[in-house]
């Protein structure tokens, strides 16, 4: 879904792109690596909106680092 832009179960072009955000007490959708919202790891969900299936992503490879890194 994220690469080509179809939905990997039903095959449908009608995919939105959801951006991770880090909100108060973090909410949003992140992985936290630290104590403040300053180390949330965003997460960006791809929806297909003809089935529902959903897929989640990190985008930065620096993120994915500092997740390994904390867990």
């Amino acid at each position: 879904m994220k690469t080509n832009g179809k939905c990997t179960k039903c095959n449908s072009n009608d995919i939105v792109k959801i951006p991770g955000r880090a909100g108060a007490y973090a909410s949003g959708n992140n992985i936290m690596t630290g104590m403040t919202t300053f180390s949330a790891v965003l997460v960006t969900r791809y929806l297909c909106c003809s089935c529902g299936y959903s897929e989640e992503w990190i985008d930065n490879k620096k993120d994915i680092e500092k997740i390994r890194a904390k867990y």
